[in-house]
């Protein structure tokens, strides 16, 4: 919100909103209309007379569990334009191919990653897991195989989850500690090694990690896609997968104090920061609203 208002091609207006909106007030006023998502997440869940209006409308594609729930407001809302940071072709995975996508990577205001503590003050004998996990108990996991095969925690984070069985893999959760939101930074600047970690696709742990400061530890497979990201292993990120997780995790514990681990730390800091900020995302935006009237 603060880098669209930030962007000299934009006149931007917010309209807070409640259970339900009346459109027709942004008639003949607005160039573009953009949803912060196409369901009823963070939206109202009725948008009066937006059927009626002549002004291109975009939305920003809702998590990949929600998408079967979210495609009945394309027409409802009459969405022209989605984007989101997954690759095209996984977007197209979950929803009909004629459905308008493009790719922005979102997620990193630079403000909140400056003045970061040193990478050589940082805890170094701990490797930070953060994020949701899923159950790893036989019972739970026979009943998600039968009611929610794909999307559910394990499976999504599959990798993450079992690396939080490991001694010096420091775990926490989602929401529950002091760090959420724009305070998640203050978490990543305590270690000097981090897991990004994800089954289907990238998420935007893969950027804010190495925005951080933190040696990323970086799950790349040909399911999740995230060589498109574009770190480099071994310069920018170590990749890791579920057969070499635990040898790449010795590699750099047995080893703590060699210089290219702080080299990689930084170049990817460097790259994250170049490439997944949000001013450069704004900057996509515009050019997708250009297009679009």
């Amino acid at each position: 919100m603060n880098a669209l208002k930030r962007n000299e091609s934009l006149m931007v207006t917010y309209f807070p909103t409640a259970k339900s909106f009346d459109a027709k007030q942004l008639k003949n006023k607005f160039d573009a209309i953009l949803l912060w998502e196409n369901n009823t997440y963070g939206m109202p869940e009725e948008i009066h007379n937006i059927e009626d209006l002549d002004i291109p409308i975009i939305a920003k594609a809702a998590d990949a569990a929600q998408a079967k729930k979210s495609i009945p407001f394309h027409k409802k809302w009459k969405i022209d334009y989605y984007f989101h940071f997954n690759p095209s072709d996984y977007f197209h995975e979950l929803y009909p191919k004629n459905f308008n996508y493009k790719t922005i990577f979102i997620g990193i205001e630079p403000s909140l990653y400056q003045n970061l503590t040193p990478f050589k003050k940082r805890i170094k004998n701990k490797i930070l897991n953060s994020g949701n996990i899923g159950n790893m108990k036989f019972f739970s996991q026979l009943i998600n195989k039968v009611k929610n095969p794909k999307w559910n925690a394990l499976e999504q984070y599959y990798l993450r989850t079992i690396c939080t069985n490991l001694p010096y893999v420091d775990y926490t959760s989602t929401l529950n500690h002091e760090f959420v939101n724009d305070k998640y930074p203050l978490l990543l600047q305590k270690y000097a090694a981090a897991i990004a970690a994800c089954t289907y696709q990238p998420v935007i742990k893969f950027w804010e990690i190495p925005a951080a400061g933190c040696l990323t530890f970086m799950e790349v497979t040909k399911k999740n896609r995230a060589n498109l990201l574009g770190f480099v292993d071994g310069e920018t990120a170590i990749f890791i997968n579920e057969a070499n997780y635990q040898q790449k995790f010795e590699d750099y514990l047995s080893d703590l104090d060699n210089s290219k681990w702080e080299k990689i730390a930084n170049d990817g800091r460097k790259f994250a920061l170049e490439n997944f900020n949000n001013d450069n995302a704004v900057c996509s935006l515009v050019n997708l609203i250009e297009n679009l009237v």
